[in-house]
């Protein structure tokens, strides 16, 4: 099992920039791609973007694409989501997850492991 740990959500206003981290422990050498997954109280979880750990491919949301980055530090075992230009509507739950599936996967289910969560809030 892999533990996952989301930090530095918060309020940022429209147009602004914020970078989420995860901190990954635990069995990493089977996480092969991790995720990023968000979620509004009113809405089902959202796809954002994943990176293949090995290698660092990425794919993205086209909600997001050319405004968010997925990056990973492999000396840290962390993840990063650096996210600039934010909309009201990128407000939300933000998720890390991992897999051990070597295919970027946009299904929420695929993914085995998953953290607590950290609130980002982009104000108009």
């Amino acid at each position: 099992q892999v533990q996952l740990a989301e930090s530095g959500g918060g309020l940022v206003q429209a147009g602004g920039s914020l970078r989420l981290s995860c901190a990954v422990s635990g069995r990493t050498f089977s996480r092969n791609t991790m995720g990023w997954f968000r979620q509004d109280p009113a809405k089902e979880r959202e796809f954002v973007g994943a990176i293949r750990w090995i290698g660092g491919s990425t794919y993205y949301a086209d909600s997001v694409k050319g405004r968010f980055t997925i990056s990973r530090d492999n000396a840290k075992n962390t993840l990063y989501l650096q996210m600039n230009s934010l909309k009201p509507e990128d407000t939300a739950v933000y998720y890390c997850a991992a897999t051990a599936r070597v295919s970027m996967s946009t299904v929420q289910f695929q993914y085995d492991d998953w953290g607590q969560g950290t609130q980002v809030t982009v104000s108009s």
